[in-house]
This record gives C-alpha cells, structure tokens and sequence, in this order.
C-alpha cells in the first residue's frame, strides 16, 4: 500500500461511523485539559507544559500507567470538572464519528479520594452526555466499575449506584484493575446486580489467562468481556464463547503496551475472528497508549491485512453489542451501512 493509499483508508476509517464499548473516561483525559485542570485546582504534576506532559503520559510499564491513572483522577476536584471532562470525551468521539460510546468510570475512587458525592458526579456527566446528544450527534452511557484490590464494601456501594442510576446515564456494572487481585470476592455485587437485572462487564483475559474469563462468565455472568484476547490459550474456552457469542472487547495497542503482545502480527485478533468469535475493536485508555479507535482501525488493516468491510462488520458487531434498547440499536446499525 502507498503512502497516498494508506492516507485514503485512514481517511475512510475516521469517516465511517463507529461504535465504542471498551473506553475508559479517566483514561481518554487529554494532556491539555490535565493541564488545565492541574492549574485550576492547584494540583502539581510532573510536567508544567504540554510537550512535558505528553511525554509524561508516554506509557513506559504498568506501575507508570498507574502513576499516571491517579494523578490524572487527583486533578479533578469539582463536579464542573467532571462535566469538561465528559464533554471534551464526547467532542473528541464525534470528531472520529463514533455515534455511541459505553465509558468505564470509576466513581468510588471520586468519591472516597477527591470527595464529590456521587449524585453530583452523575449530575455533572448527563449534563455532558445531554451536549454530547443535542450538539455533537453521539451518546454515551457509562459502565460503574468494581476495582479489583477494593474491599466487598466498595464493591457493593459501586453496585448500589449501579442500580440506583441504571437506565440513567449508567449501562452496567463493571470490573478493572488487576486481574491477578481476584474476581469471586466480588460474587454478592454481580448479584446484587443480577437481582435487578443489570448485566454486568468485566475486565478478563488480558494480563491473566483464560481461567478469569471462566470466573467471570460463571460468577458474574458476563455478557461481554473487556479484552478477553488470551481465550485462544483454552479450546474450551474458545467453544463456549462461540456457541453463546459473548462479545469480546479487544483493544489491540493497550495489548501491546501492556506487553501481552509483542506486536499487532503477532495479536491474537486474527485468531479470534478465524474461531468465529464475536469481535469488536476498542481504545481502552487512548492518549496514555497514544492511539484513537480510528487509530486501531487503521493499524488493522495495515498488520492484519483487513478490507474496509472487515472493519464496518466490527463497527456492526459494536452496535449489536451495546447496551442500548433495540430501536436504537437497529438506528446505529442503519448509520453504519450509511
């Protein structure tokens, strides 16, 4: 492919319509607007300029990711931040025509660490996602996340707010952090909320193998699977996610960075898609891993050799995968095809 070809498909790509499941809000916070809410709180960072800052956001290893996962949260100090958060997240999909987006969000470490109450965090997010939808053409719901490492106690009050806000702005319950921390402890919140109906998306498969995938499909009764790429390590397994096509969250770059793989030839993606697995595409925590979905769209075809079409029937298995009535599923699915 020529240079003027590769241009021309990154151009198509950003133009097609998409649809995003695995993104994190925190994680999608701009080196500029990190800045900006740096200076307004009072907040100290590493870096006082913004090629500093993008340098420092530059992921190096997991326990950097982390550093900076958590001085990002710290700048956020009021529910006014919250909302510049939400809609510069909402103007930057848009910009890359994603009609629909589902944000993991991790209320509780607001709450406990910075001190907004999470009636206030929600009040400040649909005010965003009501500019997302009126100005911008694209929605968002959010997926409240369990954080792996966290006690039952906190679990259970990110499960509550689960309930509380379902069908308001919230989508599901969630699970993150460390695989390695564990997934059964957290068994009375995926059925709090089972009890109420809420399906539930956890993180699996990613820095573990696939015994977590099978904890999570057991135990929280998954209905999609963030990342999910190391079921190919279990035929079983494989079977299984086949048979009920559980959608699995791939976010290749995050992969790549995290040192899951070395690189996207040698990604499982292929695999996963030559099993006849539900596949969709993702960013995970774009400017930490210096990628956009546009971005892992585009990186698809040029490593893995995929046609334009390939990735309109990902964008396709987005839109039936989300968490959204069927009306508005089928609505997306008719903007994709165009």
């Amino acid at each position: 492919m020529t240079l003027d070809e590769s241009q021309d498909r990154r151009h198509q790509l950003a133009q097609m319509p998409k649809v995003e499941l695995h993104v994190h809000l925190e994680g999608s916070i701009r080196p500029e607007t990190v800045l900006k809410l740096a200076e307004r709180n009072g907040v100290s960072l590493p870096a006082k300029d913004i090629s500093g800052l993008r340098d420092w956001y530059r992921f190096r290893n997991f326990p950097h990711f982390v550093e900076v996962y958590v001085a990002i949260s710290k700048c956020i100090r009021t529910p006014e931040d919250l909302e510049l958060i939400g809609r510069e997240f909402l103007e930057g999909q848009a910009d890359q025509n994603i009609l629909h987006s589902e944000v993991t969000y991790t209320a509780i470490t607001i709450a406990k660490h910075v001190g907004i109450p999470f009636d206030e965090q929600m009040a400040a997010l649909r005010s965003a996602m009501d500019y997302g939808r009126r100005n911008l053409g694209t929605s968002m719901n959010l997926i409240l996340d369990i954080v792996r490492g966290h006690s039952l106690e906190d679990a259970m009050q990110v499960a509550e707010w689960t309930v509380e806000s379902f069908g308001n702005g919230v989508c599901a319950l969630g699970l993150a952090g460390e695989e390695r921390l564990g997934t059964s402890q957290y068994a009375p919140a995926f059925a709090l909320a089972r009890q109420y109906e809420i399906p539930v998306v956890p993180h699996a498969g990613e820095t573990c193998g696939p015994e977590v995938i099978w904890d999570c499909i057991n135990l929280a009764n998954a209905v999609r699977i963030g990342h999910g790429v190391r079921s190919i390590e279990d035929p079983e397994l494989i079977a299984v996610l086949r048979e009920r096509q559980i959608p699995l969250e791939v976010c290749p770059t995050s992969n790549i960075c995290l040192g899951v793989y070395p690189d996207w030839t040698s990604h499982s993606l292929k695999q996963l898609l030559d099993e006849g697995l539900y596949v969709t595409l993702n960013s995970d925590d774009p400017p930490m891993f210096n990628t956009t979905l546009t971005d892992e769209y585009t990186q698809l075809c040029e490593n893995l050799s995929l046609e334009f079409g390939d990735c309109r029937s990902l964008a396709i298995n987005a839109a039936k995968a989300a968490l959204l009535p069927e009306a508005d599923k089928v609505l997306l699915i008719e903007q994709i095809l165009g």
